[in-house]
Order: C-alpha cells, then structure tokens, then sequence
C-alpha cells in the first residue's frame, strides 16, 4: 500500500501531547469557513480532481443486510467505478482506475477477497467491536487477527472512548499499540469517533495518542455517530498529523468517513489535503473517504461534465 517508511510509532509523550492539542478555535473555524466560499475547480480540472478522488474512496457496505451477492457487486463497482461509456469520453480507458478499497465487517472478509482476486484492490476490515467498540480486550485482538487471517490487508479499529472522556492517554496508547501488533502486516486505520469524543481538544489528543502507537491512518468516523467527518475536526487531525510527521518523520495517512455524500464535499477535503499536507495526501495511500453513496454523485458529475446533462442516479448504480 504504503510508498512510504511505515509509522512506527514513538514512546508515549504526554508533554508532547498536552503541546499539541492548543485549539485556537476561532481560528479553525475561519479557516473552516473559507473551505466552503472558495471558488471551486471547474471543467476539466474538475474532472480530472474527481477521477481522483474515486482512487480514494474505500466503497463501504456495513449493514445488516450484507450478503456474499452484495459484497460481490460491491467488488465488481470497486473495480469498474466510472461507466465504461464515461471514460471514453474522457479519454481515460487506458487508465487503470480502481476504489482505494472495499471496507466489509469481518463476517464478508473471505466474500470481498474472493470478488476482487486478480486485483490489487486492498479489502478493509472494520474491527474491534465496531461500531461501539464495547467489547474485551480479548475479543477484539481476536477479531483482528481473525479478519488479517481471511486476507484483509487493511483494518479500520474503534478506539475505546472512555480512555479519551477520562484523560487515560496511557491506557489508549497501549490499547493502540496491542491493536497495530495485532495488525501484523495489515495497515491499521485507527478511528477516533470524533462525534463523540465532546471537544476539538479532546480529538487533538486522541490524534497524537494514536500515532504515537504506530496507527498508519487516523480515521473521523465510524458513519454511526450522530455527529461525523466535519471540516472543524479534520483541520484539527490534518494539522496534529503534519506536526507528527515534523517530529518524527513519518507519514500518517487520514480519513473522513460519515457524511461525504457529494462530489463537491470531496473536492472541499481534498483542497484541504494539498494546502494542509501537500500533493502526497491527494494519493490513496494517505487519503481515503470512507463512503457508500459518495461514488454515485461523483459519476454524475463526470457524466455532466461529458454530456451536458444529468444523469438519472439509477443510471449510475453504486454496485
């Protein structure tokens, strides 16, 4: 997955971590404000950014009624994202684009690997009692070990919220650690459940926490919560991961989930990426949406942009 040094994380540094989380609040929001009156990308810049941002998006199917037949034209979409129709038209059929990655529960791991052999699209696991994570220790290792078995190359854990309403850094930095050795060789993306965690200081804490136990993607959402990805919280992460990486060195990658649902949500986050982090973060090895229905409005914006109308949406399905 990773073109970069893994993050391996550091020791747990709790002045690092009480230097890290000043939140100028006033200044976030400004900062917010500007992503939405900002005069958007256009025409075949628009085009291109949103053929982009589909190399981003982990396709997301966490219902109760997923089936081995759901998770296969999950797949099939993960492979085929833009309508064959689209691309030529855009003069993109001799490119290979694909999602960032299928994202299924535990029990349809062997069902999303089975639909995408031959490819090197990565399955994402959710794990570790997602999404309330209010399971035992014990319980959730092993549901980590058991989805890296079935071949998911990435997992998406839920941090316990407690550790970060009480102030138990220690606690959540060793939870972290145990949930990345664990991972092994899969890529661990750590979720944070922002919605939840009450202040903007609260998550800048949680941030550092997590990347200090070698999370290789910090993660808004579970897309359960109430409250999901904003652009308040991901300034908050983004800048908690640009000053890691100046520590460190190491580059930790990020994810919005919960919410995105239209190709002008995608475009704001992704201006964001470049001007907070740089070109590097526009790639999917350190950028990834968590979404189901995002794919859906980004094909209709292409099919806009090459016919000069919109499509219906059941022209384009998700999968």
């Amino acid at each position: 997955m990773a073109q970069h040094e893994r993050n391996a994380g550091i020791p747990l540094d709790l002045g690092l971590i009480c230097e890290g989380d000043r939140i100028n609040l006033s200044a976030v929001e400004r900062r917010a404000a500007t992503m939405d009156k900002r005069r958007s990308v256009k025409k075949e810049w628009q085009a291109a950014w949103l053929l982009k941002a589909i190399t981003c998006i982990d396709l997301t199917t966490l219902a109760g009624d997923d089936t081995p037949g759901k998770v296969q034209r999950l797949a099939l979409k993960a492979r085929q994202p833009v309508r064959t129709d689209i691309l030529e038209a855009l003069g993109m059929t001799d490119t290979c684009i694909t999602a960032g990655a299928v994202c299924v529960y535990h029990s349809r791991v062997k069902d999303a690997v089975k639909a995408l052999r031959g490819t090197d699209i990565p399955v994402a696991a959710v794990s570790t009692g997602f999404p309330a994570g209010q399971i035992s220790l014990e319980q959730k290792l092993a549901e980590i070990k058991a989805s890296v078995r079935d071949g998911a190359r990435e997992i998406d854990i839920v941090i316990s919220r407690e550790h970060a309403l009480t102030g138990n850094w220690q606690a959540l930095y060793d939870e972290v650690k145990q949930f990345r050795e664990a991972c092994g060789d899969a890529h661990m993306k750590t979720i944070l459940a922002t919605g939840e965690l009450g202040t903007l200081r609260n998550v800048a804490r949680a941030s550092w926490v997590c990347m200090m136990a070698g999370a290789d993607f910090i993660k808004t959402s579970t897309g359960k919560e109430s409250v999901n990805a904003t652009i308040p919280v991901s300034l908050v992460m983004i800048r908690a991961i640009r000053e890691y990486e100046h520590l460190t060195g190491y580059k930790v990658g990020f994810k919005p989930a919960g919410g995105i649902r239209t190709a002008k949500q995608a475009l704001a986050w992704q201006i964001m990426m470049k001007e907070e982090l740089g070109n590097e973060w526009l790639e999917p090895d350190l950028f990834r949406f968590g979404a189901s229905s995002l794919l859906g409005d980004i094909e209709r914006q292409l099919s806009h942009y090459v016919t000069g109308r919109y499509a219906a949406i059941h022209h384009m399905p998700m999968g």
